[in-house]
């Protein structure tokens, strides 16, 4: 997995926002600072960039390295739960969810997707177009569905991009948990949005839930404090929208179906209760204060 500088501050961050009750609280220190224009002009400047034939080379050199990546970080990962795909129609579109802990594991969902036979998009930030580096190539390229805040946006570009995605049969994993926090284990409270959406394009939820467990040795720029991990991708039995009620009736039973299912798979995967009380092996991989969990 990737770790990035400053990990004791992240992970302060995490327990305070737990402490506090924020449970979809960013938590990074180092994530770009962009006012919302420039972050518009960059969605713009991406979508553009996708219609030129440089663009679309990108994009096949990104999808590219992207199998490689993914080949690479999960030669140890476990996919059970296959058979809670059987009910899907392979030619239709779905939303999956899954929790949101490291900027890579959305590999673990291509793991899945590439066995699928699926394109597979991902709703991200937009901030995220101002990364640098092989990440920022990756994310700037790759498919993506950039997610701003404007209402504007949120209200008639952004639902018509899920649906013309949905509509072409591809699948789009969105983190209802919005923002990433660093290896945490447990699922946290969703945001209802990923639903309304979803219900909105009619589309099913593919429901994940990702399992880690440390390994004895350590991530290579972690300086001694974050082990190896091995992920597990739990799929989970899939969400439909009942066709009978509205977006909004559908959007919260299907967010209240999926946390009841992560939370059973947490419980399960871990022989735990969810609680939401901060322990240092909440962060996988991490040694804890003073080199001891």
């Amino acid at each position: 997995m990737l770790i990035f500088p400053n990990r004791d501050q992240v992970i302060a961050n995490i327990k305070q926002n737990i402490k506090d009750g924020n449970f979809n609280k960013k938590v990074e220190v180092d994530d770009p600072q962009l006012s919302n224009k420039e972050r518009l002009e960059l969605i713009s400047q991406y979508f553009d960039r996708r219609k030129t034939l440089f663009g679309k080379a990108e994009n096949v050199v990104a999808r590219t390295i992207y199998r490689a990546v993914t080949w690479a970080e999960n030669t140890k990962t476990e996919i059970v739960g296959w058979e809670n795909l059987k009910g899907l129609d392979p030619h239709k579109g779905a939303v999956i969810t899954s929790n949101h802990f490291n900027p890579l594991e959305n590999t673990i969902i291509r793991k899945m997707t590439e066995k699928l036979h699926k394109r597979l998009y991902i709703v991200s930030q937009d901030t995220n177009f101002g990364m640098k580096g092989l990440v920022g190539f990756l994310l700037n390229n790759v498919d993506i569905i950039p997610l701003n805040t404007s209402i504007e946006y949120l209200g008639r570009t952004f639902p018509k991009l899920i649906k013309q995605t949905i509509d072409a049969g591809n699948y789009i994993l969105i983190y209802p948990e919005e923002e990433m926090w660093f290896n945490y284990r447990k699922p946290r409270p969703f945001k209802r949005g990923t639903y309304y959406y979803a219900a909105q394009a009619g589309a099913p939820i593919i429901s994940c839930f990702v399992e880690l467990h440390d390994l004895e040795s350590f991530e290579p720029n972690a300086k001694g404090q974050i082990h190896r991990v091995k992920a597990t991708l739990h799929i989970l039995p899939i969400i439909s929208p009942d066709p009978h009620k509205s977006a909004r009736e559908n959007s919260i039973w299907m967010m209240e179906k999926d946390y009841e299912q992560k939370k059973a798979a947490y419980e399960a995967a871990y022989g735990k209760k969810l609680t939401y009380d901060f322990h240092p092996e909440d962060i996988a991989g991490w040694v804890g204060p003073q080199d001891k969990k």
